[in-house]
Parts: structure tokens; C-alpha cells; sequence
């Protein structure tokens, strides 16, 4: 089953993605579609902190998000730089 995001949509990252500093359940907006023949539809996606600053653009195949559901609530971890101190 092929899942369609529009874009400006808010989606929730499905898998850690630790070089970009990224985990599941983190909360990004679709920028873009990627269609290709005979590949899974990928969506660039942009990942925010609470102050509205880009932390970081990244592209993944559909599987790799999912839509919001009644329940979800957006929870805080401090960024790298706030946890070891600086």
C-alpha cells in the first residue's frame, strides 16, 4: 500500500536516524515528493527545534513515516550540545 503525504503536512520519523541527529517519533513538515519508476515514493522532509530553527532536511522512502494519530503528543529531549553541558 502506497502512502500519499500531501505536502506541508506534518509527518513522524518511524526510524532513529542518528547521523542526522534524528529519532523515531521525532515531528517533521513534507517538502517535497519523490516519485521513481520502480522505487518506493520518498518525501523530503524538514525537522524543526520549538524555536522554528532547521535542524535538519532529509530524504526517506514513505515507510520511514507515518501520519500523526489521536494521542501523539510532541515530547522534548535536549539537543547533544545541552546534554553534555555546553
Amino acid at each position: 500500500m502506497t502512502m500519499d503525504l500531501p505536502l506541508y503536512e506534518d509527518v513522524i520519523l518511524r526510524v532513529d536516524l542518528p547521523a542526522d541527529t534524528l529519532f523515531a517519533g521525532d515531528i517533521g513538515t513534507v517538502v517535497e515528493r519523490h516519485v521513481v519508476t520502480g522505487l518506493e515514493t520518498g518525501y523530503s522532509v524538514e525537522f524543526f527545534d520549538l524555536l522554528g530553527n532547521t535542524v535538519a532536511v532529509i530524504t526517506v522512502p514513505a515507510s520511514a513515516l507515518r501520519r500523526p494519530v489521536p494521542g501523539d503528543r510532541p515530547v522534548v529531549r535536549p539537543a547533544a550540545s545541552a546534554a553534555s553541558g555546553n
